[in-house]
């Protein structure tokens, strides 16, 4: 059995094609004739989750083409820096790009919705949101000043409620805690008394290690453990209200997609609509796994967030919504959106998910 220094250098050193093993796509040769394009991520190369997710991505888009379209991958400070993906992409330094939309707060304020909300829209939800309520709509008119098309391109479903090195009783113990934590989430923890840091995930271990965090989020029990953040960290707290789901997108330079043939848009298009789903379901298999193997094996403390923190946290989400709301018209619109998407979601949750899962677990 690795250890977690040797689980997190798998992916993070020369040698990560081992962590993805067989389901690793063969290598495909660039048609000479052809586009050639370059994806950019926010991950470190191969990282389990959205680094297997991009990678699937650039390689299906290559073999569904036939190399009409051959997608070359360079993930996280292989060509940019992690969170300067999305300026790449606007600016054609690059042509797409695989990251996720809570990064981009400060250029379009509304744009974390459509990584997640917080108390909002599981994975499911939040895909009936995009595909048919609307969501599509408003995530392109948002990203439209920039150069750029966006579209769902995976997910790692539930998140977590974050790593700390200490256990955490009450609302008196966020005070002053240093926490990874960017997007709205970030926003609520300020209001708790919290101190939200925002670092793209490669960095994260190093900043826990030495002291710059108390604590992170990043997503869930298998490609937390990946990143070994148990070692620094055993408290391990759940739910993760400020994501309940974890969207990943794809960035395209809005010119280049539109110079497109039909036939490969629909490609690009259809292979990320495949990994949304694909990606779904690896990550809720084996963050099963993984939970359980963190609790077992590797003495992680498990723990529910205080009913207080919870109730706080519950209403400073509604007042984060609301000023995100107030900030321009076009935020506005997709945060009453998002609310009508999560109001219509609960009703129906409450009696054809809520029900079940109580009654299977009496079962």
């Amino acid at each position: 059995m690795k250890n977690g220094k040797s689980d997190r250098r798998s992916f993070l050193t020369a040698g990560a094609g081992a962590a993805i093993g067989a389901l690793a796509a063969p290598a495909i040769a660039k048609a000479q004739t052809g586009l050639n394009w370059r994806m950019v991520t926010s991950w470190p190369r191969n990282s389990p989750g959205p680094g297997w997710t991009a990678q699937r991505l650039a390689d299906k888009i290559t073999r569904m083409s036939g190399g009409e379209l051959t997608v070359t991958l360079h993930a996280a400070g292989e060509m940019v820096p992690p969170l300067e993906v999305f300026d790449a992409v606007g600016q054609g330094t690059a042509d797409m790009a695989h990251t996720a939309s809570l990064f981009w707060s400060g250029k379009a304020p509304a744009a974390a919705l459509f990584t997640a909300g917080p108390f909002g829209l599981t994975a499911v939800e939040h895909n009936a949101w995009i595909y048919h309520g609307g969501g599509q709509a408003l995530w392109d008119r948002l990203y439209e000043p920039f150069g750029i098309k966006p579209l769902m391109a995976g997910n790692t479903g539930m998140q977590m409620g974050g790593w700390f090195k200490k256990e955490i009783n009450s609302l008196d113990d966020l005070v002053g805690l240093k926490q990874r934590m960017p997007g709205l989430g970030g926003a609520i923890l300020s209001k708790l008394g919290g101190t939200p840091v925002t670092l793209p995930p490669g960095e994260i271990f190093g900043a826990l290690q030495s002291g710059l965090v108390d604590g992170t989020e990043f997503l869930g029990p298998w490609s937390d453990s990946a990143f070994g953040f148990y070692r620094v960290a055993p408290y391990y707290y759940w739910p993760g209200y400020h994501e309940p789901n974890g969207t990943g997108e794809c960035l395209i330079n809005a010119e280049r997609f539109a110079a497109l043939p039909e036939n490969l848009k629909e490609i690009v298009t259809t292979a990320c609509a495949a990994e949304n789903s694909i990606s779904l379901a690896e990550s809720e298999w084996h963050n099963a796994e993984a939970l359980k193997k963190l609790v077992e094996e590797r003495g992680v403390k498990l723990r529910a967030w205080p009913e207080d923190i919870l109730a706080a946290a519950r209403e400073a989400a509604g007042e984060v919504l609301d000023e995100l709301a107030a900030k321009d018209a076009l935020s506005g619109e997709i945060v009453a959106s998002f609310r009508a998407a999560r109001d219509q979601a609960e009703s129906w949750g409450r009696v054809g998910y809520e029900s079940f899962y109580k009654a299977r677990g009496a079962a």
